[in-house]
């Protein structure tokens, strides 16, 4: 996709500079309560709601030198609420809006009112909104047509910094690719991205890469890492579960942090199995490994001053002959058993041998982000994921996401409620004795694998990984959910 930022003097970010001045559509931006003299028309209340496109077809006026027909109103909502999540929203409005119409360039107009504090961090709401507002997945419909590449030209009415508006260009267009892989990786059926190919894929992407390595941890290398939840998790299956490690040292000096994903490509309950009349949704379980996978791919590729290693937990968890029984007890490293009461309840227990992995390493400081609850969305929609954990550290990832819009809201991790994973036969069980609070018992459960002294949050996205209709910049399937939010959490503000 190609973007031009154009005035008197064009300056490109990608392709010959001047290519899309002529545009087929121009963007004009308005909000409630705001005029716009450019335009021979008075704006209806309907034409500046948060999000609406509508297209003038044969309007003249637009607020660009030369006049552009047809026109595109985007609606901004509250010129007063406008935020950088709010305008990337608005954005991927548009360009999914215009996919639908057939056009193959723009271009939008930034002028002179202020919108958001800075041109440079309006610029990079709007690329990334438009970017992501453009996916498909659609690789499987034969009768599908590649799509085109649009072209996006924005010019300014005021002065601004070329260089600075290019590098924003850049880093927007960095964000969205990295968050359009862990797209891809999830929207994938389970044929194809299987366990074993999950592993590879993992290993391809970083292999080779600046100051990263590499180990996959299967078959005899989980025994003697006592990776005893993932080896009885995939017991079912005749796909090898994994243990990835990626070290990213970009800055081998700082303190290491560990992004932990839960990387389950089908979830079908094992021997608790899930029923239902479309479970092709299960293939969602590994969001977490996306938004682990996505996160150190942008940090890699914008060369972040970091020390991270990405682990991913990679597994199936389906029926079969020599499937994990429920009642089965399973021992850890740390010396905790556990007794499987319920099949589904798998995430858990592989993350477990991750979490147990981060500290053996040497990270004192752990998220880990997983699809493992239902719960949570119960408690908080499809738009807000949940964490738990150190207090100080949810605060920062509340802050994070409400910048780059992966939201998450911090949750109580209760005391008393350690009691609900007791069981009559092992150290804890692997679901609670009550029907309430399942994220949080969840949580509860994962902590019992943190040592003293370490700081750690767990983030359950089950109720954000997927969207369930085209909104804003997410298209139907993946959301790409926390690659954003744990990249721009681990780096240095």
């Amino acid at each position: 996709m190609i973007i031009d930022i154009l005035d008197a003097d064009t300056v490109t970010e990608e392709g010959p500079s001047g290519q899309i001045a002529d545009a087929e559509v121009c963007l004009v931006l308005v909000a409630e309560g705001e005029t716009v003299p450019e335009l021979a028309f008075d704006l209806r209340t309907g034409m500046t709601a948060y999000g609406k496109v509508t297209f003038l077809y044969g309007a003249g006026g637009n607020p660009t030198a030369a006049p552009l027909s047809p026109v595109a109103l985007v609606g901004l909502g509250d010129a007063a609420l406008l935020d950088a999540e709010k305008l990337r929203r608005a954005a991927g409005a548009a360009s999914r809006a215009l996919a639908r119409e057939g056009f193959q360039s723009a271009t939008v107009c930034f002028d002179s009112r202020p919108r958001i504090p800075s041109m440079d961090a309006m610029i990079e709401a709007w690329v990334e909104g438009w970017l992501l507002g453009a996916y498909t997945f659609n690789r499987y419909k034969s009768s599908a047509v590649p799509p085109e590449a649009v072209k996006l030209s924005i010019k300014f009415t005021k002065t601004f910094d070329r260089e600075d508006s290019v590098a924003a260009v850049h880093r927007a267009r960095l964000r969205a690719e990295s968050t359009m892989l862990a797209r891809d990786w999830v929207n994938e059926p389970a044929n194809v991205l299987t366990p074993e190919e999950l592993t590879s894929r993992i290993a391809k992407l970083f292999e080779g890469r600046t100051g990263t390595s590499v180990t996959v941890y299967r078959g005899d290398d989980l025994e003697r890492h006592g990776m005893n939840g993932l080896r009885a998790v995939a017991q079912g299956s005749r796909q090898q579960p994994a243990l990835v490690e990626v070290v990213y040292a970009g800055s081998p000096s700082k303190p290491l942090v560990a992004l932990v994903g839960k990387g389950m490509t089908f979830d079908m309950g094992g021997m608790n199995v899930k029923t239902g009349r479309d479970l092709s949704e299960a293939r969602f379980d590994m969001g977490g490994a996306g938004a682990v996978v996505g996160a150190l791919d942008l940090l890699v590729r914008t060369e972040a001053p970091v020390n991270v290693v990405a682990l991913i937990a990679v597994a199936d968890n389906v029926p079969g002959a020599g499937a994990l029984l429920p009642s089965s007890v399973v021992t850890y490293p740390n010396g905790l058993t556990v007794q499987v009461a319920n099949t589904d309840a798998e995430g858990r227990m592989i993350l477990a041998d991750a979490l147990l992995h981060a500290q053996r390493l040497g990270a004192k400081e752990i998220v880990d982000i997983a699809t493992l609850t239902g719960s949570v969305g119960h408690a908080l929609g499809l738009r807000v994921a949940g964490v738990w954990g150190d207090a100080g550290m949810a605060e920062e990832l509340r802050a994070a996401g409400n910048r780059c819009g992966d939201r998450v809201w911090p949750m109580p991790l209760i005391d008393d409620d350690d009691e609900l994973l007791r069981s009559d036969y092992a150290d804890l069980s692997n679901i609670s004795s009550s029907a309430y609070g399942g994220a949080g018992a969840a949580a509860l459960f994962l902590r019992r694998f943190i040592g003293e002294g370490v700081r750690w949050t767990h983030i359950d996205m089950a109720n954000t990984v997927q969207s369930p209709s085209d909104r804003g910049y997410e298209a139907i399937g993946a959301t790409g959910f926390g690659v954003r939010l744990l990249a721009d959490y681990v780096l240095p503000t």
